[in-house]
């Protein structure tokens, strides 16, 4: 007789450490990239589309991902993905040595285009996928938590690792990391992994399975969270590609500072990410709370670095803006999964990638235009304070909203 398969419990377990460890390649690399973009034009505006760039491509290619998921099946999308994220990351391991000046930068910014696109498949089959590693649709919300708080983690070691890599190898060995980190995912999906693929639900190729007929079909309560997220997000979420430049002006200019920061980040998603786990049954009927009050967090922490001071309160802000936003980002994100019917699934992981990523991005952009123009703490207290009065109004439209969950 074959060898049996082990249960789902070791199957999630192994998905999201092979998710986090490979997360945590991720951030060096992009570390190591924001440090050598900074370094070569001191330019918020080149950082700002680092990011933008990462995270833009979810606008025209999040709502095909979602489709192309609900009809071929998440797992063959998921490995696809994971293809592409290993030859962007390869394309900006192999930047460094063989180009210089312009050139590079340029080859950077190419291979953030390539893993931002393959990112956003990625993300989308993933959502999916977890819910064929669960054994009942209760352990869905409490399982896609569990995945943010390890995926923060990974965020929160591999700055400082990439920070160490740049100040005493160069840049290269950081982003060689960055691309081979993407071979244990490839590796434990196809080999390792045995999810129950009868249960998945897929949509066909009728015209009732669009992205379209997904948003028409998911329900007023969910058009309301993907709103808010989005627009929020355009005004509160640009920490990520201003966060070299950020560092600069608020920590200090070597790699390791640059590290801190974005580690006091992530730190700050853990400990959101932590309360989100514990309560998420409890949070994800109540849309509405959840997300204002994430945006309330956010908004004040940007209005803490508009006040300005030591680096001390300067990374206690920076916390605060890394708790608000992973909560608002997995918040949106577990809203539309445990809200929609598991043929929606896949194309609502696209919807909310449209909202938080894609408000991000232009939220990057804008924020860097400010910033040339005024400077970064009336940046700060600009957006901040429009995003104090979108959460303030949220919570007062929708505090009490209640979400009836999905089957």
């Amino acid at each position: 007789m074959g060898r049996s398969n082990p249960p789902l419990r070791k199957q999630r377990q192994i998905f999201l450490w092979a998710s986090g460890l490979s997360t945590a390649g991720s951030f060096a690399g992009l570390t190591a990239k924001g440090w050598v973009l900074m370094n070569g034009t001191s330019n918020p505006l080149v950082l700002a589309l680092h990011f933008a760039l990462l995270s833009l491509p979810t606008l025209l290619v999040s709502g095909p991902a979602g489709v192309v998921t609900d009809r071929h099946g998440c797992e063959k999308v998921l490995v696809w993905a994971q293809w592409g994220l290993l030859a962007g990351g390869s394309l900006g391991a192999i930047a460094i040595p063989i180009s210089s000046g312009l050139n590079q930068a340029l080859l950077l910014l190419l291979s953030t285009l390539v893993v931002g696109i393959a990112s956003a498949y990625e993300l989308t089959a993933r959502n999916k996928y977890c819910s064929l590693l669960v054994d009942s649709p209760q352990e869905l919300g409490a399982y896609l938590t569990s995945f943010s708080v390890v995926f923060n983690v990974g965020k929160l070691v591999g700055p400082p690792i990439g920070g160490w890599l740049v100040a005493f190898t160069g840049p290269s060995l950081a982003l060689l990391l960055d691309a081979s980190s993407y071979l244990l995912p490839i590796a434990t999906v196809v080999w390792l992994l045995h999810p129950r693929r009868d249960q998945e639900k897929r949509s066909g190729h009728a015209m009732g399975t669009s992205l379209g007929a997904a948003w028409r079909g998911c329900g007023i309560p969910l058009r309301q969270a993907l709103g808010f997220t989005a627009l929020f997000c355009l005004v509160g979420f640009f920490h990520p590609g201003l966060a070299p430049y950020m560092a600069f002006k608020l920590v200090g200019a070597s790699p390791q500072d640059l590290g801190l920061f974005t580690s006091i980040l992530a730190a700050g998603s853990i400990s959101g990410g932590l309360v989100l786990q514990r309560h998420s049954l409890w949070l994800s009927q109540r849309p509405g709370l959840l997300l204002g009050s994430c945006g309330l967090v956010t908004a004040l922490g940007q209005l803490g670095l508009a006040i300005g001071g030591q680096p001390l309160w300067s990374l206690a802000m920076a916390f605060a803006i890394g708790a608000g936003t992973a909560v608002l980002l997995s918040g949106a994100n577990l809203i539309c999964q445990v809200g929609a019917p598991p043929q929606l699934r896949g194309r609502m992981a696209g919807l909310a990638q449209i909202a938080f990523l894609g408000g991000g991005g232009l939220s990057g952009l804008l924020a860097a235009g400010i910033t040339m123009e005024w400077g970064l703490s009336w940046c700060c207290a600009l957006l901040g304070t429009i995003g104090l009065g979108l959460a303030m109004a949220e919570l007062w439209r929708h505090g009490k909203q209640k979400l009836v969950l999905a089957d």
